[in-house]
């Protein structure tokens, strides 16, 4: 049997030189050849699973049938053997194999087969991460649902069992049979895979409601039976380590939790109404990919317009938006896009939402003094070449912003306004002198979030002129170019949409702007200028994104309708 550095030298591009080295470390530290390679970037994993395919005669897969597979064996086959062992059985109508991590594995692989009473199954070669997808959707798919656990509930046994766990208080108990305990992993394992980003408990005077935020909008997704509410919030506040004899005031939590290959950072605030606690979580993927800023939506000729913006060695770029708009998300593209080593970058957020390797990023604390304004004034004596600040609330970060930009810095921050125009209203609203918003701004951001159409169900229909003409387009403007709409599907939970999108206005503070401002705070007057200028207001970008088949009129209209 050839030795498996051979077969990357031969096969796979594997320098000698790299192979030496990567030998010497398994020397002083021991520790396979192959993953020592993987760690250093010699080579690849698929190029380690290719060759210890050739070495021990088996077959590589990069990707297995993950949505034809079978998951009786969840029954049988505890998930933590699986996920030990790295390995799964992929059983469809057409083929049975088991694919693995690690060609060594013989007593795990034999227990297996014993397991599910298989025999000669094919064993298989895949990459770590497409088997913890697969051992991921197998148990997903498996288990019960958050209404069948409601649904027993309902039951005569599961009142009885709810009753008793009310009595005893003994919710600290986190096995999988207590009801409670299932039902809040489940509507949280469930929220994640759904991809919502919002959990709302709402109790009302005859029932308990919870809602998912997706993509923006609410759905009403459970009804669990009324006499759990107090269980339930009370699970979920020991989750958090919230006060749970505490029920006449607001609190606020966190809780850390692992769905899968997700880490989820998971807010939580609490609310008394007349019918009860209201909870609602706010969900962050850690593992999520910061976008780039070329994968916002901005259109080629504006992305150029803002990529040399943000690029400038001083000045005010402002984003602006109503809550959920997406602000926060193109300001950490705009700083991993700009992120270098011979640059200094300092943050100061409330809350920060995703950690950027290389960048300096503060956390605002009210209880012991540390505010945007009194973070910001720390920031400036850091040396830094770019601020980002979480949002201008209050004159005083809005004069010390100005100040930092007008010393030669780069601040980026926002302002909750409707449209660009607006953001210097509210600027001089705060008392900020017009000069000074002319000397220091250099351009202003405004962005909605709009749903995308689902590629699985989308259609194309004619829209009627009325709708058309709500976001300034005419047939005559379309000519031949069909429009599109969602029908719905099981892939898109019957909305019709998956994912979204951002639609923007850029507006510039050039020379003939700043001389209007000094002039004026109007925003109407700011705006027709600024067009008179060539900027492309949202409903405009909105609608072009109607035309391109992204979106559809009726969500450009919500997100711009005044």
């Amino acid at each position: 049997m050839k030795l498996i550095g051979e077969i990357l030298i031969e096969d796979y591009g594997l320098s000698l030189e790299a192979l030496s080295q990567g030998l010497n470390t398994q020397q002083e530290k021991g520790g396979r050849i192959g993953e020592i390679l993987i760690r250093q970037k010699a080579i690849s994993e698929a190029d380690l699973l290719e060759a210890l395919g050739i070495q021990y005669g088996m077959n590589f897969l990069a990707a297995v049938p993950i949505k034809e597979m079978k998951t009786e064996f969840t029954e049988t086959v505890p998930i933590q053997f699986l996920k030990k062992y790295t390995m799964v059985p992929i059983i469809t109508a057409e083929d049975a194999f088991i694919a693995a991590n690690d060609p060594l594995l013989f007593q795990p692989l034999d227990d297996m087969k014993l397991l599910l009473g298989i025999s000669g199954s094919d064993v298989v070669l895949a990459p770590r991460s497409t088997i913890l997808s697969a051992i991921n959707f197998a148990y997903d798919m498996s288990r019960d649902s958050a209404e069948q656990v409601i649904q027993d509930m309902h039951d005569e046994d599961g009142d009885l069992i709810i009753s008793a766990i009310e009595g005893a208080g003994d919710l600290l108990d986190d096995t999988s049979d207590a009801p409670i305990i299932k039902l809040v992993n489940l509507m949280l394992s469930q929220a994640v895979k759904d991809r919502a980003s919002d959990i709302h408990i709402e109790p009302t005077q005859s029932r308990l409601r919870i809602r998912y935020r997706l993509d923006g909008i609410l759905y009403d997704m459970l009804s669990p039976p009324k006499h759990i509410q107090s269980a339930l919030t009370s699970r979920i506040k020991i989750m958090a380590e919230m006060d749970i004899a505490e029920k006449r005031l607001p609190q606020d939590g966190r809780i850390e939790i692992r769905i899968g290959d997700k880490n989820i950072d998971i807010r939580i605030s609490t609310i008394p109404t007349a019918f009860g606690e209201r909870v609602v979580m706010r969900l962050l993927d850690k593992t999520r990919i910061i976008l780039s800023l070329t994968d916002l939506g901005m259109p080629q000729k504006k992305l150029k317009e803002f990529d040399r913006l943000i690029r400038a060695s001083h000045g005010i770029i402002l984003v602006t938006g109503p809550t959920g708009s997406g602000k926060t998300t193109t300001l950490y593209a705009v700083l991993s896009t700009i992120n270098r080593t011979d640059i200094n970058i300092i943050t100061i957020e409330d809350p920060i939402e995703y950690q950027i390797e290389g960048i300096g990023q503060i956390q605002v604390n009210p209880k012991i003094g540390l505010t945007f304004a009194n973070g910001l004034r720390s920031i400036v004596r850091q040396d830094p070449d770019v601020i980002l600040v979480g949002e201008i609330r209050d004159m005083e970060t809005a004069e010390i912003a100005i100040q930092s930009a007008l010393t030669g810095h780069l601040v980026f921050s926002t302002l909750h306004t409707n449209d660009s125009a607006s953001a210097v209203t509210r600027l001089i609203d705060m008392g900020i002198e017009s000069f000074l918003v002319t000397s220091s701004v250099i351009a202003i951001l405004a962005q909605r979030l709009v749903r995308v159409i689902c590629d699985n169900c989308r259609e194309e229909y004619e829209p009627d002129r009325e709708s058309l003409e709500s976001i300034g387009l005419t047939k005559e403007m379309l000519g031949e170019k069909p429009l599109y709409r969602g029908r719905g599907c099981t892939a898109c939970l019957n909305t019709g949409y998956a994912g979204r999108t951002g639609i923007f206005e850029l507006m510039l503070i050039g020379e003939a702007i700043q001389n209007l401002i000094l002039k004026t705070s109007d925003a109407n007057i700011i705006k027709q200028k600024a067009v008179e200028q060539g900027m492309v207001t949202l409903r405009r970008n909105g609608a072009q994104k109607v035309m391109d088949g992204i979106t559809t009129i009726e969500e450009v209209f919500r997100v711009t309708y005044k």
